[in-house]
């Protein structure tokens, strides 16, 4: 690989010297830009054949190119600037108008990412198409780097040949636990309108998780229902926004081990919503989902009220912020009590679900634990949904 990508480099820098016999092939870039009597064809040469950020085995190379006074990499890799041990910060390539930062990552990892200017403007990788959305609240995209042995999941891509679920969406409802109202969403499988009771999956961040740029899990259910991977099944997608003002999201306090949440959630929610679709009851046919904060509250929803779930997705979870979680799960769980648990291994959750990990093995709940070579975003999460629901709903 390394021949060849350098080779095509040569074709348009106009240099015989075969650069790919050096041990280093980021540095031969870098020497290649600095000795080339023409940056604009090799430029040009990268961008054609879709090689910026330049990527070779487990090496990359982040460039930009324009007049700036310093040029800094921001994303995943560095914690969002929260991790200071990775030096992000670009080098001009002399005589050039050329950035780079030369970097090493996993072979399968995936990582969210934008270029600062000057040290405060933040902006998309202009020659990089690939692109997450992230965030709270309908998102935003950054710029991605997909390393060659990152693969995107067939489950994420939308099929007309298949029979799709039906999505009553924004449904509102004034709780009286919480004294406002809430907003959600509910997905029905394609045949199951009318007749049939089938196990529910509650989803947290429902409005993200249902989001095609984030989520994406309205796609993932008809795909998984359609191929015979899992029994069909009910989400109801709860959607922690203001209904007024959807820039007032109230996750960060509604998914922080809230009882009074919590309290709505089982005394209220669950009754409406099994009064008024086709759901079956009993903890082994519930489902709670959520990622980050959401994550949390799946982990304090099944060891608080067992009763009530006997499942529950966790994605990166936010248990820094809550560290009691730990010694509500260290107890014996119902037998039957069924956790699925991801986590990336760059600059996400992966020491907290590690520590929770050693807990669950104690305990007498079946789990199964995923890790990736990712960050804490929404490329990550969409990407083990559809492992999440054949843990839990696996025809068998």
């Amino acid at each position: 690989m390394k021949a060849v990508v350098f080779l095509l480099l040569l074709s348009f820098s106009g240099f015989t010297q075969d650069f790919s016999k050096f041990p280093d092939p980021i540095h031969q870039l870098n020497e290649a830009f600095k000795k080339t009597t023409s940056v604009d064809d090799l430029w040009n040469g990268l961008k054609k054949s879709n090689q910026i950020p330049l990527v070779v085995g487990d090496s990359v190379g982040f460039l930009y190119r324009g007049t700036a006074k310093s040029v800094e990499w921001m994303g995943d890799f560095n914690g969002w600037g929260y991790d200071k041990k990775f030096n992000n910060k670009g080098k001009q390539i002399a005589k050039t108008d050329i950035w780079i930062l030369k970097a090493s990552f996993p072979k399968d990892a995936r990582l969210d990412y934008k270029i600062v200017l000057d040290g405060h403007m933040y902006i998309l990788d202009p020659e990089n198409p690939n692109q997450q959305w992230s965030g709270v609240g309908g998102g935003s995209p950054n710029s991605e780097l997909r390393m060659p042995g990152w693969k995107e999941d067939a489950a994420l891509e939308y099929r007309d040949n298949i029979s799709h679920g039906k999505v009553k969406s924004d449904i509102l409802f004034q709780s009286k636990a919480l004294g406002y109202q809430i907003t959600y969403s509910v997905y029905v499988p394609a045949g199951h309108q009318i007749q049939d009771n089938l196990p529910a999956i509650y989803v947290t961040d429902g409005f993200e998780y249902m989001h095609p740029k984030m989520g994406n899990m309205v796609t993932i259910l008809d795909n998984l229902i359609a191929d015979k991977k899992i029994t069909p099944v009910i989400a109801i997608f709860i959607d922690h926004r203001e209904p007024v003002n959807r820039s007032n999201n109230r996750r960060m306090d509604e998914l922080a081990m809230n009882e009074k949440y919590m309290k709505f959630f089982t005394e209220e929610f669950i009754p409406l919503i099994e009064q008024n679709y086709p759901v079956l009851k009993g903890r082994e046919n519930r489902a709670i989902l959520g990622t980050s904060m959401g994550g949390l509250t799946s982990a304090y929803f099944i060891f608080s009220r067992p009763e009530v779930f006997g499942m529950a997705g966790i994605q990166s979870p936010s248990f820094w912020s809550k560290p009691q979680i730990y010694s509500l799960c260290d107890a014996v769980a119902n037998s039957e009590t069924k956790i699925s648990m991801t986590s990336g291994i760059i600059n996400d959750a992966s020491e907290s679900t590690r520590k929770m990990k050693a807990i669950l093995e104690k305990n007498s709940c079946i789990y199964t634990y995923r890790e990736t070579n990712e960050g804490h975003s929404w490329g990550n999460w969409r990407n083990l949904i559809d492992d999440i629901l054949i843990d839990f709903f696996a025809l068998k």
